[in-house]
């Protein structure tokens, strides 16, 4: 047996898109029913699953692995805001998640939504 946290509580819902959003990226709110590309330092409200020009879907809930940049946190609860392609470490703009795994070498962050 190994770890796995896929798929675990994993919820997403689609949105409005004012351009394609790369999957990994964390999203904000953009007006009612629309979502963009979190700017850096940014709170996010989920990541982007999938995305085209007119929609993306938003993994809104569940565990997800993306892309860390900067000091990574420890596993644990830590404070994460969007760097504006993956999260980074934010303890002043960031909001808390639950960091399950840290993988510096590829430099990623498993936390849940």
């Amino acid at each position: 047996m190994s770890v796995s946290f896929g798929g675990f509580n994993a919820n997403t819902a689609t949105f409005k898109v004012g351009s394609a959003i790369a999957v990994g990226t964390p999203v904000e709110m953009d007006g009612s029913g629309k979502v963009k590309a979190s700017a850096d330092g940014k709170a996010f409200c989920g990541i982007a699953a999938a995305s085209d020009d007119a929609y993306a879907s938003v993994q809104l809930s569940g565990a997800v692995t993306v892309k860390c940049s900067g000091t990574a946190p420890s596993a644990g609860y830590a404070k994460l805001a969007s760097d504006g392609n993956g999260v980074k470490a934010d303890t002043t703009n960031g909001r808390e998640y639950l960091v399950l795994e840290v993988d510096s070498t590829a430099g990623t962050v498993t936390f849940l939504l």
